[in-house]
């Protein structure tokens, strides 16, 4: 009857501010992970580091963001969706912080693990806690609106790349990068915990108080009592062991190759990109102006998605998306023209984030309350090791003499075989409730 009821609530302020306030995390998410890239090249001339030493500040932030991922996701499932959210957006702020008084190489990385830990254990809990409060004819759409504040984090990390590090230096971009700090405030003030949650670790009476004031708010008009149906509450300890049992098995497996695959293509790519655009001949100047271009065409991919997600569904959304993506990798790396470079590489990035946010939108849907977010969380760092492997994959093949054509190419094999592995591994979720999946 509880669950009922929250899944009864109308669309309403409290659903679109739930949005914007773990969207403004996902923002800030990826103006950090965009400032690195861009402050780089002005700290290794600063510093006079090697490339081996650039690429490993890069790749620390990865390595923290797996572990961040798994262990975060974990201890969501024991400890809440909310703690575990606020804990990991205040850990990756102060660590941004510290990073602009680096005094050193080593301290340095030290910062960037930590603020990856962060990074990686915000992003699946918060999806987590969205599709647990999102209604069931919207969740889809809700969670790729989420995705979609990714796009913008990183045009602000480009903003604040062309706008403030040519004048103030790469400290004041770290600096910027640790003001979510203060936004925890908003979220205590703002974010309940997850009802499901407090259900699963039989806190009734909270889980009770939270949806009659979200009822009260929304003008929903009930009478009786919030009565709790036995099935209801399920006290349950995650184990991973769940992830493999029978019912789950092909789930997560299916995750995992998904996962894997998406992150070491974006990663892969967008890593690259930039270098691969000023390769062909383009001045710097025109080389920021055609990838700013080519980022903003993640914005209607999101828009996109989140439309479809909720008309055909997540199984054949994210199938459409991801094989678009290997199409567009494909006819993208045979580029040789600035017009060709820009309208391939906009058809990659709209299709290549459009499948982000439907793959944040249906991780989470395919487990059940007591290992939702461990589930999320595993296979999300998954996904980290292959955004670790993806642009030295590339340095090897490009030093071994392959060209941009074979590297694409390879990118557009990769997306095949995650979408092959959706299309027959995948359950459609659409317009389920949480509880029957």
């Amino acid at each position: 009857m509880l669950l009922q009821r929250l899944e009864a609530l109308p669309m309403g302020s409290f659903h679109y501010k739930l949005l914007f306030i773990t969207g403004l995390g996902w923002l800030f998410d990826a103006m950090d992970t965009g400032i690195i890239g861009f402050v780089l090249p002005v700290l290794g001339k600063e510093w006079g580091l090697a490339a081996t030493q650039m690429g490993a500040i890069g790749s620390i932030g990865l390595v923290g963001m797996a572990i961040g991922a798994v262990i975060a996701g974990s201890i969501a499932d024991r400890f809440g969706r909310k703690t575990v959210f606020s804990a990991t957006v205040i850990m990756y702020s102060i660590a941004t912080g510290l990073c602009a008084i680096s005094w050193s190489y080593e301290s340095l990385l030290l910062f960037r693990f930590f603020v990856g830990f962060g990074l990686g254990g915000e992003l699946p809990v918060a999806a987590t806690l969205m599709s647990e409060y999102a209604p069931t004819n919207l969740r889809g759409r809700f969670i790729v609106l989420l995705e979609s504040f990714w796009g913008v984090g990183w045009i602000c990390a480009a903003c604040i790349a062309y706008l403030f590090i040519p004048v103030y230096g790469w400290h004041y971009a770290f600096l910027i990068g640790a003001l979510p700090a203060i936004y925890v405030f908003f979220i205590r003030l703002h974010m309940p915990e997850s009802v499901r949650y407090l259900l699963s670790k039989g806190r009734v009476a909270e889980a009770q108080k939270i949806v009659s004031d979200l009822e009260n708010k929304l003008g929903v008009k009930y009478t009786g009592d919030l009565t709790v149906k036995p099935e209801e509450i399920k006290v349950e300890k995650p184990h991973l062991k769940d992830l493999w049992s029978r019912k789950y098995l092909a789930r997560t497996i299916m995750l995992w190759i998904v996962w894997f695959g998406i992150v070491y293509s974006y990663y892969g790519i967008f890593t690259w990109l930039p270098a691969i655009v000023y390769q062909q001949g383009f001045a710097f100047v025109k080389t920021f102006e055609y990838v700013l271009l080519i980022t903003f065409a993640q914005l209607p991919g999101y828009f996109c998605a989140a439309w479809l997600v909720d008309k055909i569904g997540r199984k054949y959304t994210l199938s459409i998306f991801l094989c678009m993506s290997g199409v567009a990798s494909y006819f993208f790396g045979q580029s040789d023209t600035a017009q060709m470079i820009i309208f391939w590489g906009c058809v990659m990035s709209f299709f290549n984030l459009g499948a982000w946010g439907v793959v944040y939108t249906y991780t989470p849907e395919l487990y059940p309350t007591s290992i939702r977010a461990m589930g999320s969380g595993w296979a999300a760092g998954i996904g980290r090791i292959g955004g670790m492997a993806a642009p030295f994959v590339v340095g090897i093949m490009l030093e071994a003499g392959s060209d941009m054509h074979t590297v694409f190419y390879m990118f557009a094999a990769v997306f095949v075989i995650i979408a092959i592995a959706v299309f027959s591994l995948g359950i459609e979720t659409k317009q389920k409730n949480l509880e029957n999946i």
